[in-house]
């Protein structure tokens, strides 16, 4: 397994009478049995589709086809698409430098093309990014699960006009690429666009939702365009997903034991906020990811926990103020890396100096490694409940096995909370208002 998991310092034995009980942990641990017996069976025929992505490749080979010649001359490809039609490939891009500080991508990559991704709808920025961009280089990926999301659509149909104005009206099928469910494109916007305007479309599985995407065509395209290794990133997924799939016990399946944990922290113990702080700056934006994937598919009938984006260890300056001083009302997951020895060192030379002595011959990655082990076990010292999650690289397959677990973590949470994990109407029904509006404008 790619990483560990320890959740010893969210129990009374480790914290105090803030924590969980061990017995109401192993009842719900119990609970979760019958999840894990739901995920088998829906692996077994195929009615979770998102179970079977670890094991597929053709949709890979497919990927690299379309983009072939998509991305051939291209020096910058902006990806249209909101919530997770796109902090997916955010967090996976990540590995690739996509908004790491620096004058460009780690790892020997290739600078370019350079991705964007459009997450949110602003019309200034749009507008300026339109007027400014070179739109003979430019690429432009379309991602929308449902092909009618109005943010998508829009920055479509202003890309489109774009495209024409610069005199690129011709050759649209270089320029964009479009991704969403299979259709006729009668109640299919996105698609009827395409077929209008003569744009390639990859399908989108209908079976899988937005959210819970990025191990499929969703995250694999903005993963390809960076060249990183999406072969790995399954197969890291697979093992995260093999202890569901061989009928391990809830104790021996992590993301049961998440789960577990989380709901009985909040039922039992009133812990109402979950954070996720992980300890690399490769990993900043998949808090972004868990808190989208975490509120949307738990946050109904009035239950559900709140999910809190956070980073180590620049959020030691900042938010853990409130997760270590403020109401004892979350957990916190730290995701550890082995930094120890990476990074520049600081000389022998400074040993004798009063104030920076500590440092000299220390490594700027034995300094975050001391922060995160402090950081955990200064929240635990607390009573505040504290899970670890430890990996010794931050790589695809790391990656893959993270996003696994968590995607099984949340629908397991779904199951123990009595809540459907896979819908949204809340969302839906903000949608119904917005159109609703632009009608009396």
């Amino acid at each position: 397994m790619p990483y560990t998991q320890d959740v010893s310092r969210s129990l009374q034995g480790a914290i105090g009478s803030t924590g969980l009980s061990e017995a109401d942990f192993q009842s719900y641990l119990d609970a979760s049995a019958a999840a894990l017996e739901t995920l088998r069976t829906q692996h077994a025929d195929a009615s979770l589709p998102l179970l079977r992505l670890p094991e597929k490749r053709d949709d890979i080979a497919a990927c690299r086809q379309a983009l072939a010649g998509f991305q051939r001359g291209a020096e910058d490809v902006l990806i249209f698409g909101t919530g997770g039609s796109s902090l997916g490939g955010q967090a996976l891009t990540q590995l690739a430098g996509y908004r790491i500080p620096g004058p460009g991508p780690d790892q020997g990559r290739a600078a370019k093309p350079r991705l964007h991704f459009f997450d949110n709808l602003d019309g200034h920025t749009l507008s300026l990014v339109l007027r400014d961009l070179d739109m003979k280089t430019a690429r432009f990926l379309m991602i929308s699960k449902s092909g009618g999301t109005p943010e998508t659509i829009t920055q479509c149909l202003a890309t489109v006009e774009a495209l024409k104005a610069a005199g690129l009206e011709w050759n649209m099928a270089q320029h964009v690429l479009a991704l969403t469910e299979p259709g006729d494109g009668e109640k299919n916007t996105l698609r009827r666009l395409a077929q209008f305007h003569d744009i390639p479309v990859l399908d989108h599985d209908p079976g899988i939702g937005g959210r819970y995407s990025v191990l499929s065509n969703v995250g694999l395209l903005p993963a390809l365009l960076l060249d990183l290794d999406v072969e790995a990133l399954r197969d890291g997924a697979a093992q995260a997903l093999a202890p569901v799939l061989s009928g391990a016990a809830p104790e021996d399946c992590p993301p049961a034991v998440g789960a577990a944990l989380n709901v009985a922290l909040a039922e039992k113990c009133g812990h109402t906020a979950a954070v996720m702080m992980p300890y690399s700056d490769r990993l900043r934006l998949f808090s972004n990811w868990f808190a989208q994937l975490w509120a949307e598919s738990l946050g109904k009938d009035g239950k559900g926990t709140s999910p809190i984006a956070a980073a180590g260890p620049v959020d030691q300056h900042s938010q853990f103020q409130l997760f270590n001083g403020g109401p004892k009302d979350k957990l916190v997951t730290i995701i550890m890396t082995n930094s120890a020895g990476a990074g520049p060192r600081i000389p022998e030379s400074y040993a004798t100096d009063p104030l920076v002595g500590y440092l000299a011959g220390r490594t700027i990655g034995d300094l975050t490694d001391a922060q995160q082990r402090a950081t955990a076990e200064t929240l635990a010292r607390n009573g505040r409940p504290v899970r670890t999650i430890s990996v010794e690289e931050v790589n695809e397959r790391t990656l893959g096995a993270l996003l696994m677990h968590f995607m099984l973590e949340t629908i397991i949470a779904g199951h123990l909370m009595g809540v459907n994990p896979f819908d949204q109407p809340s969302v839906e029904e903000s949608k119904v208002l917005t159109r609703d509006y632009l009608k009396t404008m």
